[in-house]
């Protein structure tokens, strides 16, 4: 398992074989997004607007494909 998994701090990152069901459609993006994104090796200080962000349930629209 991946550390990131119980580091997140709204429980929003899973481990791939428990991804809720109605989450399942962010696999393949994540596996797409992943390639063209750093990776992250080291904790990071969250953004400041973190904990507004984490009220949002439905982000999805909001994604910066980057």
């Amino acid at each position: 398992m991946h550390l990131c998994v119980p580091e997140c701090p709204v429980d929003a990152i899973f481990a791939e074989d428990d991804v809720p069901n109605d989450q399942n459609g962010f696999i393949a993006l994540n596996a797409q997004l992943a390639k063209a994104r750093p990776v992250i090796a080291e904790k990071k200080d969250a953004l400041p607007d973190a904990a507004e962000w984490a009220e949002v349930k439905s982000k999805r629209a909001e994604l910066d494909p980057g």
